[in-house]
């Protein structure tokens, strides 16, 4: 019995989620249909982290045990050839006798999308938020996540329905910048701590919107992540960048502790699963 550590992308728009459930297409069965017809064999996969109805991945990562004699690169081309259009295998390795998808994890990073222009997006439709309630501010909303950097206790952004022994994580990166276009300038804005600086834009962005830069990304990453942790947070900065709230509220709704103090949950199509990390 060897284990496989896979890293898969998917398009989530047409799945009901990450996680198998009764008369509904998920990514974990799909996946697992495509071993079995593969192999030959009906094997359960486990994911670093369900993803949501409608949320993406770049780069989840499925840890799976199998018994077969295909070497790694000749699965990923065989399960490649199986799954449909919208999921697919970026890498397969071999990993040591007990990885854990979810124990190992050490990092996480996550994309959240959000499309400002006076005219929806037609082609992304599935894969943002078209905000159509104005310019956004993405200068104030990207001071006033500095607030939510280091080690605190998440809970007024976790969505209830997912128990854990603590709420507390730390978040190492956290930005939010203005793009001009998809997906190459979709790109995280730094890699160590909040990265390079954010693009001036001036006056609440008025440059932008000369320039036509209607993409607004937000990259966090963090040693964990609480259910619809992101999504929460994401909804609480456009509170600051529509002017409903100030810059300084996002640190008074980490402060209190109750989910009621934070904005809404942003809607799932934003979202995109970037990377896991685990330790070499």
């Amino acid at each position: 019995m060897r284990t496989i550590k896979l890293t898969l992308a998917y398009d989530g728009t047409d799945y009901a989620g990450w996680q198998a459930q009764p008369d509904c297409r998920t990514v974990q069965e799909t996946l697992e249909a495509a071993i079995e017809r593969v192999t030959g064999r009906k094997v359960r996969v486990l994911a670093s982290g369900r993803t949501d109805a409608g949320v993406h991945a770049l780069g989840q990562v499925v840890g799976v045990r199998l018994e077969t004699h295909l070497s790694p690169a000749v699965l990923r081309r065989a399960l490649n050839a199986v799954l449909p259009h919208d999921v697919a295998v970026l890498e397969a390795s071999e990993a040591r006798d007990g990885f854990h998808a979810i124990r190992d994890a050490v990092r996480k990073r996550y994309r959240y999308v959000i499309h400002d222009g006076p005219v929806r997006e037609v082609f992304r439709r599935s894969m943002c938020w078209h905000y159509k309630r104005g310019r956004l501010n993405t200068e104030a909303m990207d001071r006033a996540a500095a607030a939510l950097l280091g080690t605190h206790d998440f809970s007024s952004f976790q969505t209830s329905g997912a128990e854990r022994e603590t709420t507390v994580r730390t978040v190492s990166h956290l930005r939010v910048t203005r793009s001009g276009g998809w997906p190459e300038d979709l790109q995280p804005p730094g890699e160590q701590g909040r990265g390079g600086e954010p693009e001036n834009l001036g006056e609440g962005d008025q440059q932008g919107r000369a320039k036509g830069r209607d993409w607004i990304v937000a990259e966090i990453e963090a040693d964990g992540f609480l259910y619809n942790m992101v999504r929460a947070i994401a909804g609480t900065l456009v509170e600051v960048g529509r002017g409903a709230q100030g810059e300084t509220w996002p640190a008074e709704v980490l402060l209190a502790a109750d989910r009621k103090a934070a904005g809404p949950t942003a809607p799932p199509q934003g979202l995109f699963l970037v990377r896991v990390d685990y330790e070499s």
